[in-house]
């Protein structure tokens, strides 16, 4: 049996549609708990994935919203990430016959943007617990607040800035290539 790419893009899809599942409910429970926090305090031991960010809502509630914050802001930006992912392949906005066209660019640049923003974000929310943990406020490791690999993010959005430039410079050369035939 022969793997198409019709087939790998079909398979792409529902993989697109599991991680973005997953990445909404994750973004909705950290909102849906950072105002459940606001009515019953007791319950921030129970936070998603049992974060316990008591010590933090002790501590100090706009620090505790901030961090809470950080954490809905990264979790929206991956569902948007996988959002675009599937919207474009549900548009069928793959050209096979023209690779290079300027909606496959503007998808690239905009998941270019969206993973830099990622990165930023993941990156200040680390800082911030980093500068929490010095003020002497129990924390949980990034890891489990969602903030780590801003490292990743950030590479992988001039890995995609770069891809973006030379499908740029694919839809120059083919518009090119047009008005000589």
């Amino acid at each position: 049996m022969e793997i198409t790419t019709k087939r790998t893009l079909n398979v792409l899809l529902i993989l697109s549609w599991i991680i973005f599942v997953g990445v909404c409910v994750e973004a909705g429970g950290f909102i849906v708990n950072a105002f459940f926090a606001l009515v019953n305090p007791a319950v921030v031991k129970h936070l998603w994935h049992e974060t316990d960010l008591s010590a933090l809502l002790q501590y100090n509630t706009g620090y505790f919203f901030a961090e809470m914050l950080l954490m809905s802001v990264v979790a929206v930006l991956k569902a948007w990430l996988f959002y675009l992912i599937i919207k474009i392949m549900h548009d069928k906005n793959f050209n096979l016959v023209q690779p290079f066209n300027k909606e496959v660019r503007r998808f690239i640049f905009n998941i270019a943007c969206i993973t830099f923003m990622i990165g930023l974000f993941s990156w200040w929310g680390v800082k911030y617990t980093g500068w929490l943990v010095g003020q002497g406020v129990a924390m949980p490791d990034v890891q489990y607040l969602r903030l780590g690999g801003a490292d990743v993010w950030l590479f992988m959005s001039v890995t995609l800035f770069v891809i973006g430039q030379i499908f740029k410079r694919g839809v120059e050369i083919q518009a090119e290539n047009e008005l000589t035939i």
